[in-house]
């Protein structure tokens, strides 16, 4: 059970339309610094859908981040609401918040925290063995293109087959969301295009809500929306209605 909020917020501000991941309400996050207060969200309205591909757009302190980390129950918000369907984050506990990333997201970040003396197959079935409905680790791997991969260890795979070991186990437990931190930003141009398109085949053939974060502009040409923010706040929201594939992509 979530645990119940307080104050019931209007019926307005609660994730009940089909199709909605999240919904965020006036979302806020103040950080203290020694004497000075921090802004890093300012009254963030935003929703996302299911089976959406975004892309969170803007430079290093514009927010991207701290809002990442609130939907995937990394951080919590000094004010405002976080729904995901039915589920209101904001006052859950602890221990809501583990079972949450748990069964609910899948996270990637920019550095690959791999395990150096496990292959790609183990590292994967890591997540596999506390997932309520996991893919097997070898469907995961050949999901991402790593078929002929699954008994090298890391340090016999570039980069970039680092990158998508980690998307599968990130994968292999079937999240509901994928919440991708700078994944090519340790990347070179072409190898950081295999891993956007690793991304793009998931949130094709398993419908996973997907969201990179990025500075990159240049990544966004293949998203469904753009969101764009600066200094806390949403600067536009862009659809893109013809959309490009990774290979298509120039930055």
């Amino acid at each position: 059970m979530w645990s119940k909020p307080p104050i019931t917020p209007p019926s307005s501000q609660i994730a009940t339309s089909v199709g909605v991941s999240f919904r965020v309400h006036q979302l806020t996050k103040t950080y203290q610094m020694g004497a000075v207060a921090v802004h890093a969200l300012k009254s963030v309205d935003l929703d996302l859908f299911d089976g959406e591909f975004v892309v969170i757009l803007g430079p290093s302190g514009s927010g991207k981040s701290t809002l990442l980390n609130i939907l995937g129950g990394l951080d919590t918000p000094t004010s405002g609401r976080v729904f995901f369907h039915h589920r209101d984050l904001t006052y859950a506990n602890d221990v809501e918040l583990t079972r949450f990333r748990r069964d609910c997201v899948g996270f990637i970040f920019q550095f690959y925290n791999l395990i150096p003396s496990l292959t790609a197959r183990e590292n994967v079935a890591l997540v596999t063995e506390i997932a309520r409905h996991p893919m097997h680790p070898e469907e995961a791997l050949a999901l991402v293109g790593l078929s002929d991969r699954l008994d090298h260890f890391p340090a016999q795979m570039s980069g970039g087959e680092q990158q998508r070991v980690a998307i599968a186990r990130a994968i292999a437990k079937r999240p509901e969301v994928l919440l991708c931190d700078e994944p090519t930003g340790a990347l070179d141009y072409n190898t950081g295009k295999v891993v956007l398109e690793a991304l793009q085949q998931v949130n094709q053939e398993l419908g996973t809500t997907t969201v990179v974060i990025t500075h990159n502009a240049g990544i966004a040409a293949m998203a469904d929306r753009v969101v764009t923010m600066r200094s806390g706040e949403i600067a536009r929201i862009q659809q893109n209605d013809q959309k490009l594939s990774p290979l298509e992509l120039e930055w």
